[in-house]
C-alpha cells in the first residue's frame, strides 16, 4: 500500500517541480481553479483525513484549509499564497509522515463519515487518498496543456 502512495506522491512531486510559478497561477478556460489550487488541495486532503487537519495538526499552516480545502477557490483567496517550492517541500514532509504510520494506524475505525463511500477504517481510506492525487494530476497535466500551448 505505501508503495503505491510513494510512487504517486513521487509521480506528483515530478510534476509540481517542474512547473513554473506564472503556469501554476494562470486559470484556463473551462476549469474552476488554477494548478496550485490542486497542488494545495492535494496536500489538505490527506491531512484532513489521516491527521485530523485543521483542528488536530499543526503540520501545515492553518490557512491552507481556507486556501485549498473542498469548495475553495483562487478568486477568493487573499493574503500571501505559498510558492511551489514551499508547497513541494510540505508535500515531502507529509510524505515521510505517512510512511511512518504503522499498521495498527490503518485499521484504526475512522473517527468521522464521509458522505460517499463505505470506509470504516484508515486502511479503507487510504486507497482512495491515492486515487484522489491521481485525479489531480491528471487535471493539472491538461491544465498545463491548455495554459501552456501557443
Amino acid at each position: 500500500m505505501k508503495e503505491h502512495f510513494n510512487f504517486t506522491r513521487d509521480t506528483f512531486l515530478a510534476f509540481v517541480k517542474d512547473l513554473d510559478e506564472s503556469t501554476a497561477d494562470k486559470q484556463a478556460s473551462y476549469f474552476n481553479n488554477n494548478i496550485r489550487w490542486h497542488i494545495g488541495h492535494v496536500l489538505v486532503t490527506p491531512e484532513s483525513l489521516m491527521f485530523g487537519f485543521p483542528k488536530q495538526s499543526a503540520n501545515l499552516p492553518e490557512e491552507y484549509s481556507d486556501l485549498f480545502g473542498m469548495g475553495t477557490k483562487p478568486a477568493d483567496w487573499k493574503g500571501e499564497i505559498p510558492d511551489l517550492e514551499e508547497l513541494a517541500s510540505l508535500l515531502e514532509q507529509q510524505k515521510e509522515r505517512i510512511n511512518k504510520l504503522e499498521d495498527d494506524f490503518f485499521a484504526q475505525e475512522l473517527p468521522f463519515e464521509l458522505p460517499f463511500g463505505n470506509f470504516k477504517t484508515y486502511g479503507d481510506l487510504f486507497p482512495m487518498i491515492l486515487q484522489h492525487e491521481n485525479e489531480h494530476l491528471g487535471k493539472m497535466k491538461a491544465m498545463k496543456q491548455v495554459v501552456t500551448a501557443k
